[in-house]
């Protein structure tokens, strides 16, 4: 919590000015009581627990409080969504993607964290999904129809039989396509007779689960366009070090067996720190989850802050209000 005006703050010093102001005027209803002579009634106060005579002054003490907090002009900083942003999802397919470390496969776990991405996007996130193995491919352009992302995210399975990791290609077919949503925003608001808003931040979550093996660029040559474009790149190493994958499988068909496919955590960490992004490891469906469900909500929502005075004094004026009827029933009534 911040305050518009913090020096208002010192307004609480009442508080223990009016605790003394109290205690005084409890003293003086003592020694009042002792030269009343209505039994009766100096009977009934004396019966009424304790908690009672001190709850209304509490309740008073805590409104005088939230009146000098509201006066500090407080604000509290809490998440909305982005206007206008877009995320490009970029999800490796190469073969490796069939190993069933992850259940069920890494693949189908990918696809089951896109879908909780997609689950929890706002309506107005722009979003587009590159497929990439040995080259990248445009699964779905930058939309603001989840369902069409949705749809796409279902086929993934179909770019699944290219071979090779080509993560640097990837990275600037990621940069590239965000460009061109960029500068199709632009354009559109060159020919809009109303201004339009600015277009919001561009950012590429990126999962594999392999080392790259084809490929033109190197994955930090495909980082370094991504930070030259101020794009950052968040990345999803998937898989565990243990997995494997059938010799049997495509190009592996040499002989039986299994040939390790473990990630490569060292270069996706490497590629989120040059562009400012953040790395996270997923060794099971439920982390990959997590993660997607993190970055859902960094990618998509930015903090704003906002006033909350009349919050404040809308709790003391409650306080307030409960003070008076504490006191009204619960203190006696002189004859």
């Amino acid at each position: 919590m911040s305050f518009g005006h913090p020096y208002l703050l010192l307004t609480l010093l009442v508080l223990p000015l009016a605790v003394a102001l109290h205690l005084r005027a409890q003293r003086r209803a003592m020694r009042y009581a002792v030269r009343y002579t209505n039994l009766e009634v100096l009977a009934s106060v004396a019966g009424r627990p304790q908690w009672r005579r001190w709850l209304p002054p509490a309740l008073f003490l805590l409104a005088l409080g939230a009146l000098c907090v509201g006066f500090a002009r407080p604000h509290v900083t809490s998440l909305v969504p982005r206007n206008r942003a877009t995320v490009i999802l970029v999800v490796d397919v190469s073969r490796s993607m069939q190993s069933d470390d992850v259940k069920p496969t890494r693949l189908g776990a990918a696809q089951a964290g896109v879908r909780t991405f997609l689950a929890h996007a706002p309506k107005n996130l722009r979003v587009a999904l590159i497929a990439f193995a040995g080259e990248a491919q445009v699964a779905a352009p930058p939309t603001y129809d989840h369902e069409l992302v949705r749809q796409a995210v279902e086929d993934l399975g179909l770019y699944s039989g290219y071979g090779g990791t080509a993560i640097g290609d990837a990275l600037a077919a990621a940069v590239l396509l965000a460009k061109q949503a960029v500068s199709n925003d632009r354009s559109l608001a060159s020919v809009s007779p109303a201004p339009a808003a600015r277009g919001g931040p561009v950012s590429i979550l990126f999962l594999s689960d392999g080392y790259q093996t084809r490929g033109e660029l190197l994955p930090l040559q495909g980082a370094a366009r991504a930070r030259t474009a101020g794009i950052p790149v968040y990345t999803i190493a998937l898989g565990t070090p243990n997995g494997t994958l059938d010799r049997g499988f495509g190009s592996y068909a040499n002989g039986g067996g299994r040939v390790p496919v473990p990630p490569d955590p060292v270069t996706l960490k490497a590629i989120a720190q040059t562009t400012g992004g953040q790395f996270f490891a997923a060794r099971s469906a439920n982390a990959l989850q997590s993660a997607y469900a993190k970055l859902g909500a960094r990618l998509t929502r930015v903090p704003r802050k906002h006033e909350v005075t009349y919050e404040f004094v809308a709790i003391a004026a409650g306080l307030l209000l409960g003070a008076g009827l504490l006191s009204a029933v619960w203190s006696p009534r002189l004859p």
